[in-house]
C-alpha cells in the first residue's frame, strides 16, 4: 500500500509541471514550445495524463469499472471546452476592436452557463462512482484533487507574477 502511495505521489509530481504550464499561457493556441498556451494535441496528451493518475490512484474494483467511463467522458468534455474557451479568449485578445460592455456580459453569461452545466455533468458522473469508493480510494482522491488545486494555484499565481513584470516600468529607462 506505501509503495503505491509513494507511486502515485511521484506521479503527481510528474504532472505536476505541466499543469503548471499549461495555466501560465499567455499568448496563441498555437504558439511555439515554451511561449504560450499548448496546442490541440498537446491539451489532449494532458488531459490523458491526469486521466490517468486519477484512475491509477483510484484503483478502482471491476464493479467500479463499469462506471468510469462516464467520469471519464465528463472529464474529457470539461477539457474539451477549456481548450475552445481558451482558443476563443487568445482570438479575442488578438482582435483590436472596440468593446461593447453588453455584449461582454452576455457573452460571459453564456460561458459561465455552459461551464455550469458541464461542472454539473461532472458532478453526475462522479457521484454514483464516488458513493462506491472505499475510505482509502476516498482518500487518494483527495490527494490527487488537492494537488490538482495546487498545481492550479501556482500557475495562476505564475501567470500574475509575468503579467506584474511585464507592467512594471522602470524607472531609469524613462525619458525626462
Amino acid at each position: 500500500m506505501r509503495k503505491r502511495m509513494i507511486g502515485v505521489a511521484m506521479a503527481l509530481f510528474v504532472v505536476g509541471a505541466p499543469m503548471a504550464y499549461a495555466q501560465q499561457a499567455t499568448s496563441g493556441p498555437t504558439a511555439a514550445p515554451g511561449n504560450g498556451p499548448l496546442s490541440q494535441a498537446d491539451f489532449k496528451m494532458l488531459t490523458d495524463i491526469r486521466v490517468g493518475v486519477i484512475k491509477a490512484a483510484l484503483q478502482l474494483t471491476p464493479e467500479q469499472e463499469k462506471l468510469w467511463p462516464a467520469v471519464e467522458e465528463a472529464i474529457r468534455a470539461r477539457a474539451e471546452t477549456r481548450y475552445r474557451r481558451l482558443v476563443t479568449l487568445a482570438g479575442h485578445m488578438d482582435q483590436a476592436r472596440d468593446i461593447d460592455p453588453v455584449q461582454l456580459y452576455r457573452q460571459r453569461s453564456d460561458v459561465l452557463a455552459e461551464r455550469a452545466a458541464n461542472l454539473r455533468k461532472l458532478a453526475d458522473a462522479w457521484q454514483p462512482l464516488y458513493q462506491s469508493l472505499a475510505p482509502d480510494q476516498r482518500t487518494r482522491l483527495r490527494i490527487v484533487a488537492v494537488h490538482a488545486i495546487e498545481g492550479l494555484r501556482a500557475g495562476v499565481e505564475n501567470r500574475r507574477m509575468d503579467m506584474d513584470d511585464e507592467d512594471d516600468v522602470d524607472l531609469w529607462e524613462l525619458p525626462y
